[in-house]
């Protein structure tokens, strides 16, 4: 099956898509992209090319990104938080030809040094001009499951941005798997707050409801009293979020604004314990953590909803294998840290134009990812941290995770994040950041005598640093890059 071929999936009658003042049957989502492909054709877009998606989460995304996609074009999904700067180099990195926007791009003086851009920028007259004029269909395309469908740009937070090639193939075997790790079904709502440029919302919610003909609920951004009011309104039965969504939920949702709900998911970055005991206190219901990157479409793994281990990523979704290896690619043994390599037909061709990277990456058909984990037991997955963000104090592992689980701990602090910094005697110490509840202060002394009675001397903070605000990227990942720019300064 091919991405587009998802839009098919569900009766004709049934409404596909939710928005605040609109909705769309699967009917009309069809007759949607069917204008947009004839459009987007007589624009030019051909088979390969790549072309670029700015938009907000609305149904034009959708029908924008399926009619790429069955016009055999690559799909850029462009990140709606980017600076024109970091839009150039995308659009210039990717080779793009044409822009969907739902806004005039300020891009002047963003390409080589004050030339504009040469791709040509479609702003949102798209409706308008499918109202206004028929354009004829284009001739038959064909596409095979192998072919690329979409670049998604990591994040950026360390060096410049890649691009991870999707296939038709990568996508759909994806939303497959997840499909039958979430038990998805035709009568459930899967709300989308989650930027749809991600893919975390593209595969775990737009493609996932749409392979079982389901209903998605579309939300612009999250807006937390807003978000939990629209999950009752609107009888969502699925709700996918990152951890500082489910603080929200926590302190601000009742327990009947989400009865309705059978399923929370989170993703994107660890779930602190904190947080779960207190939204499960609340809500009296469990939020299920899984586990995916880009690279791998990206769901890698999930915990089985009949026995979810909290703290856990959970097992292999079906089609996927994971191993943990040491630096030598050997397996550790059950209990041990290593790094996570995953291989399945989810995982992605290779970054686009670095075949230098994708090669380290991709080794004997394993994805390396990079993260620190280990595997208990009973074969369920933890993520200890990112590779690149472990502390070494001392020649002593410091994994910034264990040391964040119990910062949030204390009362007063309502998000915290962990860095290592350079030290001359020890290498390096941990540097904690810490966000306060509201009318809370900060008392450091009190502070470091709650970290000493669960951590051992070398993992304690050097300094503790109180901030107004993490800095976040715009699936709510806290961006360790940027502690550490401020570090610097």
């Amino acid at each position: 099956m091919l991405v587009h071929q998802l839009i098919f999936q569900g009766a004709g009658d049934k409404i596909a898509l939710y928005e605040k003042n609109s909705r769309h049957s699967y009917a009309e989502m069809q007759q949607k992209v069917a204008q947009y492909r004839s459009y987007l054709y007589a624009q030019g877009v051909r088979q390969h090319d790549n072309v670029a998606l700015f938009a907000k989460n609305s149904s034009e995304f959708v029908f924008s990104y399926m009619a790429i996609a069955s016009l055999g074009g690559v799909v850029v999904p462009l990140n709606t938080m980017f600076t024109p700067r970091e839009i150039a180099f995308i659009l210039k990195d990717a080779r793009v030809k044409l822009v969907v926007s739902d806004k005039d791009l300020q891009l002047a003086g963003q390409y080589d040094e004050g030339s504009p851009l040469p791709v040509q920028v479609l702003i949102p007259k798209i409706n308008e001009d499918i109202d206004r004029t028929s354009f004829p269909g284009p001739p038959a395309i064909s596409i095979e499951e192998s072919d690329p469908c979409v670049i998604l740009y990591t994040s950026g937070t360390t060096g410049r941005p890649k691009g991870a090639l999707l296939s038709h193939r990568n996508l759909v075997s994806n939303a497959r798997s997840f499909s039958a790790a979430v038990e998805a079904r035709p009568d459930d709502n899967f709300q989308v707050v989650l930027p749809m440029f991600h893919s975390y919302a593209w595969t775990c919610n737009v493609t996932t409801a749409l392979y079982h003909g389901a209903s998605i609920t579309v939300v612009e951004s999250f807006q937390p009293k807003d978000t939990i009011a629209n999950i009752k309104a609107q009888n969502v039965t699925v709700v996918s979020g990152v951890p500082a969504m489910y603080n929200f939920y926590a302190n601000l949702a009742s327990p009947e604004d989400l009865a309705g709900v059978r399923l929370f998911t989170c993703g994107g970055a660890s779930l602190p314990m904190e947080i779960i005991k207190k939204f499960h206190a609340k809500t009296k219901k469990h939020v299920v953590e899984g586990y995916g990157l880009s690279e791998a479409s990206p769901a890698v793994c999930f915990n089985p909803l009949s026995a979810t281990k909290p703290g856990s990523i959970g097992v292999p979704i079906p089609d996927s294998e994971v191993k943990i290896v040491d630096d030598n690619g050997d397996e550790k043994a059950t209990g041990e840290i290593g790094e996570l390599i995953t291989r399945g037909p989810n995982v992605m061709i290779g970054y686009y134009g670095l075949p230098e990277e994708s090669a380290a990456a991709l080794k004997d058909g394993w994805l390396h990812t990079g993260d620190l984990a280990y595997k208990d037991e009973e074969g369920y997955y933890f993520i200890v941290d990112r590779k690149k963000d472990m502390v070494i104090v001392s020649g002593l592992n410091v994994y910034p995770r264990e040391v964040e689980e119990v910062l949030y701990r204390y009362p007063a602090v309502k998000e915290a994040a962990v860095i290592g910094v350079p030290d001359k005697s020890r290498g390096e110490v941990v540097r904690a950041y810490v966000v306060l509840k509201e009318e809370m202060k900060l008392n450091k002394k009190d502070l470091m005598a709650f970290l000493k009675k669960d951590l051992a001397q070398f993992k304690l903070p050097r300094e503790i640093v109180e901030l107004d605000a993490l800095p976040k990227n715009s699936t709510g990942k806290i961006l360790k890059n940027e502690l550490r720019k401020i570090t610097d300064k």
